[in-house]
This record gives C-alpha cells, sequence and structure tokens, in this order.
C-alpha cells in the first residue's frame, strides 16, 4: 500500500472486507501507523459491526452506524477532513460507490498484498497473559 507517512489519509474498511482478512486487529494497528482516521463501513445494523470490532479488538474511528454505505461515506468525508479518502472493498459495487462518492477505492485482495496482510477467516486475537478472562461480558 502506498505509504502515507504524514497520517494524511482517511481509511474505511467495508466490513465484508476486512472479515476477509485473517487478523483484522494487526491490519487496524499497521493502517493506523499511515492513516489518520480508520473505520468500518457497513449495511449491517450497528450491533453487528460492534460485534466485530469487540471480539476482533478493532478500535475505530467511525464505523457506518445505522446509515447504508453511501450515506457513512458521505458522512466521514464531512466530518474527518484528510487530504485522501480510501476505501476498502470486495467487490465491484464497493468500487462503484467509491467512485461515486469520490473516495479511491482499493480492492482487499490488492491492499493485503501490498500491507502484506493476511487473507483468510478472521481469527480473535491472542489473549494476553496478564489479561483477566469474564464469563460475564459478552
Amino acid at each position: 500500500m502506498q505509504s502515507d507517512s504524514g497520517g494524511e489519509m482517511t481509511l474505511a474498511f467495508d466490513l465484508d472486507a476486512l472479515q476477509r482478512l485473517a487478523h483484522p486487529d494487526a491490519v487496524f494497528n499497521d493502517a493506523r501507523t499511515w492513516s489518520e482516521y480508520v473505520g468500518i463501513v457497513s449495511t449491517e445494523p450497528t450491533y453487528v459491526v460492534t460485534n466485530f470490532a469487540r471480539k476482533h479488538r478493532v478500535r475505530q474511528d467511525f464505523f457506518s452506524g445505522p446509515r447504508g454505505r453511501k450515506d457513512s461515506l458521505t458522512s466521514v468525508k464531512d466530518q474527518f477532513e484528510t487530504p485522501r479518502y480510501v476505501y476498502v472493498g470486495s467487490d465491484e459495487d464497493a468500487k462503484a460507490l467509491a467512485t461515486e462518492q469520490g473516495w479511491e477505492y482499493l480492492d482487499v485482495e490488492a491492499a493485503a498484498e501490498a500491507a502484506e496482510w493476511e487473507l483468510g477467516d478472521p481469527e480473535p486475537p491472542a489473549q494476553a497473559e496478564n489479561e483477566e478472562t469474564r464469563d460475564d461480558w459478552p
């Protein structure tokens, strides 16, 4: 992926694309080193995105909430001012949407190859030894 060392980029992952990456937490941590803002956009209900983010320890600066992807990309662009907006997706609909909304589009497979992210079913991050396990928490 093209380096943006100044952190002057807003990077949005489509939930479908993020679900094709083996280590979403590592992807977000890596993306934060060269992006100003990183988040998730989806057509799924808010709780689906929130549960995925919590399960995979993804700290997002924004997410789509109850809106669709189009409204979300517009809202993110209005709220987070950066010189570049990049949308990582996984299909032609995502590509068309990005283009329509004035975002650069990057297919998840191309992004994974460029950034050396592993494709595969998402795996929850390993629990640290000193981290407490709670049975009463989702």
